[in-house]
Order: structure tokens, then sequence, then C-alpha cells
């Protein structure tokens, strides 16, 4: 479910929502219970049927959950992604955000018909499930004029939201296992409840004797160390869902999520409440029936002799892209992804099974890695960066370990190289629609061959060795799957009509590949209801199946007349192995636990909907126009705050006030606005009063303040609260933005009058009162991690920054460099890293404080909300004071190595629970005044500091941090310091 916020990051780090191109692209459609907003006119075709598709399902969900929506949902449809996707987030107004491209299909992890329909179903759900308000939640809402939204900066804010929405307040598993089981049933029964691959998933774990997640353990180490990561959510929740609809009945699995009267606030005590017993007692139950189910389905499968494999490896690689084989080299070559290593493209040798790292591969997809291709002749490997995003076509050269960068943001998948004339063919999404697309080598521009229909999909292409025929998958919008076949000489004179070689109905045919003569096709199919293969001979017009796997095999690879390279799915990823090719004599079929729902819960078979095209839109549109975010602007929550403030003598006073949030209907503007008053009678008169305000507008941000308190204030050492008044403009930009790959600059301007301690210094005292600063950075940013880290590790980062400060008619300004670099180590999760800064000043008096840097502390406050690490940051010096050590320039070295973290299975409870524990070890080095002996200053530190991190309300991440360090240098006694911090969320 991606939030409303990391949708307009990406979209303002992009460049596409400037105020300018904002005000030229964005249009909006509103209904009496809709505000569809849009981010191009190229998308406008899409809106009546996105339209239709929301007030359908409000319809379908007014009715099975009595909801009626407190105000107009905001929906924001955008091109961002290259496989559709949508998220849903309730605060602090309804909001549902959908990418338009079509779905991705491996492994068939999500069967669906029309995209946008399903999107809206399943979103539709969260919001429903958790904006659902009794009277005494509608109490909290108008105490605070509306849902309150989590905020760092003032924690009170998280007991505010959880009043007011308590349901948003409960796991992953929770959201998404009932959005999936009534986007099923609403689908007509196309959706994961009556999914091949979650019976798969179960069913292996439960053949190989693996670990099922307890309710705690499956948030805690499922969606951290598991290949699957945060697919675990919708696996395990979408199984416990469907388990309790069969046992129990859809009546209480409703009431479990209905917030109505008399229910209980948080979920679990609803769940105790409805079906009188704990969750975690319930979720036991499960795991022992699922065994017993998954039993039964592999007794049925062995009622015929099973596939024996020979594994090529002696372990899984996690998630794997299509393979190809080097006939040359006997060298099968394929992209992995598995947790603790950074994704990369690796050769296996057939013969002994060896694997080798080819080329890192950044911007991995979970499930299909990259998109990859090859030709044998000049042996180069095409592949793609970025997956998720817009994609970059990349060359690797085998024989000389070279990459080129072919194309950026290509948006181009699904590879298949044509031997014949050495092109490169692949589909493309853009704005919604699939397009068949060929590209000559050198490889720098597409011609598009053919742009289907919306709602019809190409997918997993291969091309006959002869570059005469191409085939793929074919989607329909209504879900039926086909296997076709097109002939390249005609598709290049303008005949797209493909010939259909075989119907797969619901299931798709998936990564159907040529044989070296051309003679047969093998793919695999869930078409038993288990993933198998299948050889399609293409004289005979003949589907045969290959395999009957006890889990599943996928990814065909022809490597001889006899034998087939497959992927075998365990629980820890994919294993290459090889199976004889032959026809079995039989292939077992399994049960479904979503057909055993239909039989036996009849009433689900009569939740699909009628079809959205009955909705009369035009009836129900209010307007339309371009949407204007100042138009839309509005209060969206107020509540009381406590800050602290700390006096130039030290002296530290307690504040109560309120604070105000306005913003706009997608969020692209907002305005924070925070009034205090401290009683104390210990602060001048002129320092009681505390006001901020914070107005930003896409890259835009204005803040003023009048003697600036902040809640951390009062628990820590690290004070940001200054007297006087402030004024600062800021405007952040991006040269470029390719993510993880960035290039940004910040441009910032403020004013302070009534100083009486640096703004950026809280132990300096200002020479002056008033102060005019002027700052310029610039800032790369090259961070990567692997599956399942819990912070970054590996990349390069640096940095530059100009300051520029007038006071008293004189000018201090100071230039400072910085950066960073990381390597992930062999050993899972753990990295080392080198950091280094250096600055000098270039005008100003060395006695003059505004001319000076200055270091000391850890920089952590007991309750923070800031990187838990800020040792890492220039201005610390663990081991020795705040600010204690100063200098008119400086070099500084720090040298990091972070531990593998320690994963917690089960500590704790659903609502309070232990995710993991991590120890970093460092140690830094600084020199300032470097250019004179006589106050010149070197010093030394070592430190350690240990992380937990803890999730509290089955929501919000937090962290406990603990840490030592000891500092010493020539002249200056050794001294150590401890630090303790919470991080709040």
């Amino acid at each position: 479910m991606p939030s409303r916020r990391s949708v307009l990051t990406f979209l303002a780090c992009t460049g596409l929502c400037a105020p300018g191109a904002l005000a030229a692209q964005f249009q909006v459609l509103e209904t009496s219970d809709l505000r569809l907003v849009y981010t191009s006119p190229l998308q406008s075709y899409l809106v009546p049927q996105v339209a239709r598709s929301f007030e359908n399902s409000l319809q379908f969900y007014r009715h099975l959950f009595d909801y009626t929506p407190s105000g107009k949902i905001n929906v924001l449809m955008h091109d961002l992604w290259h496989y559709g996707n949508a998220g849903a987030r309730p605060v602090p107004e309804n909001h549902i955000t959908v990418g338009i491209e079509p779905y991705a299909h491996d492994y068939e992890s999500a069967p669906a018909p029309e995209r946008m329909a399903s999107s809206l179903n399943h979103e539709m759900a969260h919001i429903v499930t958790v904006d659902k308000a009794t009277a005494s939640d509608r109490f909290y809402r108008s105490i605070f004029f509306g849902k309150v939204t989590p905020d760092a900066e003032e924690p009170p804010s998280m007991l505010y939201s959880f009043l007011t929405t308590p349901r948003w307040y409960s796991p992953r598993w929770y959201l998404e296992g009932i959005a999936v089981y009534l986007e099923t049933w609403m689908n007509g029964g196309l959706g994961r409840v009556i999914g091949p691959y979650d019976e798969m998933v179960f069913r292996t774990l439960v053949r190989d004797s693996g670990t099922i997640y307890d309710v705690v353990g499956l948030e805690s180490e499922g969606t951290t160390i598991d290949f699957q990561v945060g697919v675990n959510s919708y696996l395990y929740g979408t199984r416990f869902i469907s388990y309790l609809a069969l046992r129990y009945g859809n009546d209480s699995l409703l009431a479990w999520f209905n917030r109505t009267e008399g229910s209980r606030r948080y979920f679990t005590a609803q769940f105790r409440h409805v079906y009188g017993r704990s969750l975690e007692d319930e979720w036991s139950r499960w795991i022992a029936w699922e065994r017993d189910w998954q039993h039964a389905n592999l007794e049925a499968i062995r009622r015929h002799p099973t596939t024996v494999d020979r594994p090529l490896t002696d372990r899984a690689l996690g998630s794997v892209s299509r393979a190809y084989y080097d006939s040359t080299s006997r060298t099968i070559y394929v992209a992995v992804r598995y947790p603790g290593q950074e994704a990369y493209i690796a050769a296996i040798d057939v013969g002994s099974g060896r694997m080798r790292k080819v080329r890192e591969l950044p911007g991995a997809s979970g499930f299909y890695v990259t998109a990859l291709a090859f030709d044998p002749a000049s042996r180069t490997l095409f592949y793609t960066t970025h997956n998720a995003d817009w994609r970059n076509l990349v060359a690797l050269d085998l024989a000389t370990g070279r990459s080129t960068e072919l194309l950026k943001d290509a948006r181009i998948g699904d590879l298949a190289f044509d031997q014949a004339d050495r092109s490169l063919w692949g589909v493309r999404h853009d704005n919604g629609f699939s397009t068949l697309v060929r590209l000559p080598a050198p490889y720098h521009e597409w011609n598009q061959v053919q742009t289907l229909p919306y709602g019809r999909d190409l997918f997993d292409l291969d091309i006959s060795p002869d570059g005469g025929t191409l085939i793929g998958s074919m989607s329909e919008i209504s879900g039926t799957q086909r296997l076709v076949r097109m002939d390249i000489a005609a598709l290049q004179a303008g005949d797209t009509t493909p010939e259909i070689l075989y119907e797969f109905g619901d299931w798709s045919p998936s990564n159907f590949v040529f044989s070296p003569d051309g003679k047969f096709l093998f793919g695999s199919s869930y078409y038993s209801g288990v993933s198998n293969i299948f050889r399609y001979d293409i004289d005979r017009q003949v589907m045969d199946p290959l395999s009957n796997a006890e889990t599943g095999y996928f990814k065909p690879l022809p490597v001889s007349p006899d034998s087939v390279v497959v992927f075998r799915y365990t629980s820890r990823g994919f294993v290459p192995a090889m199976i004889p090719n032959a026809v079995p004599d039989s292939v077992s079929a399994i049960r479904f636990l979503g057909n055993e729902i239909a039989a036996t819960r009849t009433e689900v078979q009569g939740w699909m909907p009628p079809p959205s095209s009955a909705i009369n839109l035009d009836s129900l549109t209010t307007s339309t126009g371009t949407y204007r975010s100042l138009r839309n602007f509005r209060l969206e929550s107020a509540y009381p705050v406590v800050e602290g403030y700390e006096d130039a003598a030290g002296h530290n006073a307690v504040a109560g006030g309120v604070r105000l949030n306005f913003s706009d209907r997608i969020g692209t503007t907002s305005l924070d606005l925070t009034s205090a008053y401290s009683p104390d009678r210990d602060l001048s008169a002129s320092e009681r009063l505390h006001l901020r305000a914070v107005f930003r507008h896409w890259n835009w941000r204005i803040a003023a303040a009048l003697n600036p308190a902040d809640f951390y204030d009062l628990l820590g050492p690290t004070k940001t609260s200054r007297r006087g008044y402030q004024l600062g403009l800021q405007y952040h930009g991006n040269i470029f933005y390719d993510a993880p790959r960035s290039l940004s600059y910040t441009l910032a301007a403020a004013g302070y009058t009534g100083l009486a301690t640096l703004p950026e210094y809280q132990g300096v005292a200002a020479p002056y009162d008033k102060l005019l600063a002027l700052s310029g950075n610039l800032a790369y940013e090259h961070l990567r991690r692997s599956l399942g880290a819990s912070d970054d590790e590996m990349g390069t980062t640096w940095g530059v920054t100009v300051r520029s400060n007038f006071a008293n008619q004189s000018r201090s300004t100071r230039l400072s460099a910085e950066a960073s670099r990381g390597m992930l180590l062999p050993l899972d999760h753990s990295s080392l890293w080198f950091r280094a800064s250096a600055g000098t000043a270039l005008a100003g008096r060395r006695s003059d404080p505004l001319a000076n840097f200055f270091f000391g502390g850890f920089g952590n406050n007991w309750v923070d909300y800031r990187a838990i690490r800020q040792f890492r940051e220039t201005e610390s010096f663990a081991g020795l004071d705040i600010n204690e050590v100063g200098g008119a320039n400086y070099g500084r070295l720090q040298v990091e190595w972070t531990s593998p973290p320690l994963r917690f299975r089960r500590v704790g409870i659903p609502s309070f629970y232990l995710r993991w524990a991590d120890l970093t070890l460092f140690t830094t080095g600084l020199v300032t005044d470097v250019d004179d002996a006589t106050i010149r200053r070197e010093l030394a530190s070592v430190g350690a500091q240990l992380d937990v991190r803890l999730v509290t309300l089955s929501h919000l991440d937090s962290t406990l941090s603990f840490g030592v360090a000891q500092a010493w240098g020539p002249g200056v006694p050794p001294s150590s310091s401890l630090m303790f911090s919470f991080k709040i969320m």
C-alpha cells in the first residue's frame, strides 16, 4: 500500500509536479463521493472507467458494511510505475493512489480481471474497514477537527490518531487479508483466495516442514528474512482470513472488521469479542488446520508418480529472472535476488553447479528480478534496472565485464532477442497501454510495432531460432489467458493479428520459450492447480505436461533433447534443477481453499457487483476541470501540543499550546501552525510566547517563528529552541533523479533577530542579535540495501555546502564537503562504511564563531525522531560534550562496521513486539585549525551503538538505542559518554 506521500515525493523528484506543470496537467473529476485527480490529460481515457469502478465498489461496501463516507474520497491516478499498483490511506482524509499500468503476471501471484475495478475493489476495502467510525470515533474527530495524521515532530499526535482512526493501527496482514478476500469475490472468484500461488507457498512449507510464522513472528521476522518479504503479509493475511470464513462463516468475519457501536477499538480485542478466544490461539488452530489441508493436497499429488529432479546448486537462489543457456560454456545466466546480498546476474556452471557473480543489479524487482535477454553470438546480456519505475535498458559484454546504458527511462520489459537480425524486442508500458516494440542494433531507440487496446497485455516474449516467429502470453480484460504466436515479417508489415496456440483459461501460460531446434515450446502453467512444465509440439499442435510437481516448476530452459532445466519453488526461493524431457503418466490436481469457501459459504457467490458500465457517470458528475491545490486547501486537524524551551541562561521551561494542520486534498500544499505559551516566571516575558509556521508548496518551504520551542527539548541534551524571530525560505530541486541515484540542490535564505544562540550550534553564544544567512548545498546519493536489510548497506554519497553569514556589517563564509562509501561484506547484512568531511572558512575572523565549525556529542536525545545513528553526522563527535571543540577549518574521518541484525521471531504481543537488534562499531578522527599549530586540536574516539527495533500498536516502528564512546587526544584527558535514545517513530 504505497503512501500518498511517497507518490508525491516521486512526482516532485522527477519534476512531474513542478507548480507550472501542475497547472498545465493535473485534472479533476468530482462526484458527491469522489474527487478523482489525474496527472496527465493522456490519462483522460481511463477517467470514466476509474470513476465508474469507484462508484460501483462504493455501492457494494455501502450495503455490506453499512458504510457512508464522511466526505469525498480522494483518488490520485498516475503513471509512475512499470507495473500497476495501488495504495490507500485513511488520514487525514480518505485517499487512494492508483498506478494505471498493467499488473505483473509472474507466478500468477495476483490473478485478476480488469485492473481498475480490481484495484478499486481492493483499496476501498482498506478505506471502509479503517475509516468507518463509531460515536466515540466521531467525537474525537470532532474535537480534533478531523482524523489526525501521526507526526514524529509532535509525538502526542500518535495517540490522537489512534483515537480518531483506531483500526488503522493494525498489522499489514490484517489490512491486506480482508482486502484480498473481498476483492476476490467481487472479481467473481478471480484473486488470491482461489490462488494457486498461495496454495503452493503453504503446501511447500508443509512438505518441507518449514516454519509457518505465528502472528508475531510473521511481522517481526517473516517479512524481513523471507525472500518474499512484504508479500508474506498478503499471503498470511489472505490465508488466515479465508480460514476464518470457511470455519466460522462470513458473518463473524465481517463483524471482526466492521467498526460498529459496541465493537472494540483494537483489532485483537475485537477478535476476542467476536470469536471468544485470543487471536494467538486461533492463529495456532489455523496453522494446525493448514498442515492437515496441505498434507491432503500432497497425498492427492502423490497418487501419481511425482517428478524427480536433479538440483544444479546446493542452495536456493531467492527470486529469479528468466534464464539463458550458453551451450559453448555450458553456463546458465540468470538474475537472482535473495536476503542479505544485493541482487545480481549470476553464471551457473551446469556441470559443477558452481555459481559466480557477473554483475550487480540495481533496482531489482521482488518477483522477476529483471528483464533479461541474451545474444549468444556477441555474448551480450541485456537487462533492465530500476524495474519498479521506468526501467533503464543496459547491455553487459560478458567478455569484458563492461556495462553500457543503452536507453534511460525506456519503460521496456519482457525482453527477447532475435538471432536472425540481432534486434531486441520487448513490451513497453506507458499511460496504461502495452506496446510491442522492436529495438534494432545498436539499441539506442525503439520502434512501435503494435499498441494493444486497454485491458489487453502481452508478456513473456520469445523468438524462434530462425527469427521468423514471436510467441508470448496474452491476457484479456476478462482475465482470459492465451499462448499466442505472431509472424515477425507480418508484424513488420503491419499485420498484428495473433494466432492463438492454446487457451489456458484463468491461468497464465508463463515463460514459454522455443527449443533450440524451434520445433517445441516449453513453459509452465497452473493448469492443473499446481505449476507444472508443459511442452507444446508446434507441428502436431499438442500440449503435453512434462512434470507432476509437489511444489511447483517454473521458467523452463531446454538444454538438450532429453533434459530441461527448471526452477523449483522452495520456501527459501527457487532452485535450478534438471528434469527429463518426457511426458509423465498423469498429472494430479489439488483442492483450493477458495473453492471450498464458495461451495460451503455460498453467499460469497453473490458478492460480485454488477458491471461498472451500468453506472451512469454523467448523472453523478458534479464538476470537472483543472485541479488547483490552493482552491482545495483547508484545515485537516487541530490538537494540543506540549513543547520544551531553553533560554540563553540554560533554563528549561515547559510550554503548552495547539497545532493546526492545513493541506490540499492530495497533499501537494500544506501549512502547519503551532502556538504555545510557557507560564514559567523564570523566563523573560518576551520569551514565553512560542509561534511557528511552516508552509510547503511542492519544492518550496517557508518557515517563520518566534521563540520556537520543540517537544524533544523536554527530553534530552540536544536543543533546537532558540530565542527571537526567524524567517526562512528554502527551495529543493533535482538536477537528476534516477532512484536510487540522485543529484539534488538546496538553496536557502534565513533571517534572525533577537538571537542569543547560534542557529546551528546550541552550545555557542551568538555574538550578534541579528543575522542573515544564505546557503547552498549540492548533494549526490546512490545508496542501496539488500533484501531484508534494516538500513542502507552500500553505496556512495557526497555533498558540498557553502554558507555565508551577514551580521553587524561583516560577512563570514564557510565551505564544507563530505563523502561516504559503503560496501556490503560477504557476511549477509553486514557492511563497512568510510565517511570523510572537511571544511574551511573562506571569509571572516578566526575569533568569530560564525566563521567556525563545532563538534561534539552523540547527537541523540533521550526521546528523538531523527535518524537513529546520529554519530554519523558531521557535527557529531561521540565522547565529547556537544559543540565542545571548534575551529576555522577541520578534517574528519570515520570508519564504521555494522553487524548483521539479530532477528526476533517471537518477543512480544501483536500490539508490541521486537523485530531486530544490531550493533555498530565506529572510530572517528578529527583535526581542527589545521593551518595553525598553536591552536590545532587532534582528537580520536571509538564507540559502539546497539539499536533495537520494536513495533508499537502493530503499526509504528520505534527504536531503542544504547551507545558508549571514549575520546582522547594530545593534551586532552580521555573523556567518555553514554547515550540512551528512544526514537518514537
